[in-house]
């Protein structure tokens, strides 16, 4: 079982800068999972953001079109967190961002799925971001 929290969400204001982190339980060594990180605006539906790819499979790294180039994904498994950078923050980023664990497998599947929700199995909670104009 893995049990993820997320933090570092807020109220920022448009262009400002927000670090995420999901940290996983200590029994969880993160560095074997895929990880992906969702987000649901108010009243829409939960869409992908970012995906890392396991430490034991690869160093693929994918990005939603209405994130890529100021939004950022990376894992620290020493600490077994996987953070999401996300810089020039604008109110269409308003969501709860949740980020979720599992193992896919392989690279195949992984290039496949990695942005697809039922792809993982485990999430967190999720952490609030409002970003205001």
């Amino acid at each position: 079982q893995v049990q993820l929290a997320e933090t570092g969400g807020g109220a920022v204001q448009a262009g400002g800068s927000l670090r995420l982190a999901c940290a996983a339980s200590a029994t969880s060594k993160m560095s074997g999972y895929d990880m992906v990180w969702f987000r649901q605006p108010p009243g829409k539906e939960r869409e992908f953001v970012a995906a890392i790819e396991s430490d034991h499979i690869g160093t693929g790294i994918k990005y939603s079109d209405s994130v890529k180039g100021r939004f950022s994904i990376s894992r620290d498994s020493a600490k077994n967190t996987v953070y999401l950078q996300i810089h020039s923050l604008i109110p269409e980023d308003t969501a709860v961002y949740y980020c979720g664990a599992d193992r896919l497998g392989n690279p195949e599947r992984w290039n496949r799925s990695a942005n697809s929700r039922m792809s993982y199995q485990f999430w967190g909670q999720g952490t609030q971001v409002v970003v205001s104009s």
